[in-house]
C-alpha cells in the first residue's frame, strides 16, 4: 500500500484567488478517481493572513477596501473584481464581493487548527471560505465563527473557549513562520509531498498531471522496496 501524498496549502480565507485554487485542486483531485490505480491524497490547511491590520468590522465595500490599501482607484478596482468573480465563476464559485463582509482573519484561522485536531479542518475551510465569498456572511466575529463552526459538527462551547483563549494563536504564527521560511510571499500555495511548490490558482488540469506525477514517483519507490 503506497502511502498518501501530503498537499500542503496556504491560504487565507480572505483571498479569492485561494477559494478558486480550492476548488481546482479538488476537482483535479476527482478527474483522477477514475485510474486504474488513483492517487490517495492527503490534504492539510496552514494559516495565511494577506492583510493583518484588517479591523474585525471595516466599515466599507470591497472595492473601498481595494482602494484604500492599494493605491489603486474605485475603477481598476472594481475591473479587478469583475475578472476575479469571472475566473471563479469558471471554477464554478459564484462570488458576491457586492455582500462581501471584510474582516480580519486570524481567529477564522485559529478556528482552522481547532478543527483540525477534530477532523474537521476540510469542511470548516470549505464553509468558512463559502460563508465569506457566496454568502456575505461575517467570518471574523466569535459569534458568527461559533455558527459556523456547529454547522460542521464541532462541539459549541469547546469552540467558543478555543477562540476566546486565543490557545490556537501559536499555530497560526508557526504556520506563518513556516510559509516565510519556505519563501511563501502570495497565496494559494500547495506543497506537494513536502518537495514540489506549486504557487497561485492552478487549473484544474495542473492538479491532476502533479498527482498523477507524484503517484507514479510513489508508486516506482514502493516496488523497488519490494524488489
Amino acid at each position: 500500500m503506497t502511502d498518501a501524498i501530503k498537499i500542503d496549502v496556504w491560504s487565507d480565507i480572505a483571498c479569492p484567488w485561494c477559494y478558486i485554487g480550492k476548488r481546482n485542486l479538488e476537482n483535479g483531485l476527482a478527474a483522477t478517481a477514475a485510474d486504474d490505480d488513483a492517487p490517495v491524497v492527503e490534504i492539510e490547511y496552514h494559516s495565511f493572513e494577506l492583510s493583518p491590520d484588517t479591523p474585525e468590522d471595516f466599515h466599507g465595500g470591497e472595492i473601498d477596501y481595494l482602494s484604500q490599501h492599494t493605491g489603486i482607484s474605485a475603477e481598476q478596482a472594481r475591473e479587478m473584481l469583475d475578472r476575479v468573480t469571472g475566473v471563479a465563476a469558471d471554477a464554478g464559485l459564484a462570488y458576491r464581493f457586492d455582500i462581501l463582509q471584510h474582516t480580519n482573519t486570524v481567529k477564522a484561522h485559529e478556528l482552522l487548527h481547532f478543527a483540525k485536531e477534530n477532523g474537521k479542518q476540510l469542511e470548516l475551510a470549505e464553509l468558512l471560505m463559502s460563508a465569506y465569498f457566496l454568502e456575505g456572511k461575517h467570518v471574523g466575529r466569535d459569534d458568527d465563527l461559533v455558527a459556523l463552526a456547529v454547522e460542521v459538527g464541532l462541539d459549541e462551547a469547546e469552540v467558543r473557549e478555543a477562540l476566546s483563549s486565543q490557545r490556537y494563536r501559536a499555530a497560526v504564527r508557526a504556520d506563518q513562520e513556516q510559509a516565510r521560511q519556505f519563501g511563501i510571499t502570495g497565496v494559494p500555495f500547495f506543497v506537494i509531498d513536502g518537495k514540489y511548490g506549486v504557487s497561485g490558482a492552478q487549473p484544474v488540469e495542473a492538479f491532476s498531471q502533479i498527482a498523477r506525477q507524484v503517484w507514479g514517483e510513489r508508486r516506482e519507490v514502493a516496488e523497488t522496496a519490494d524488489a
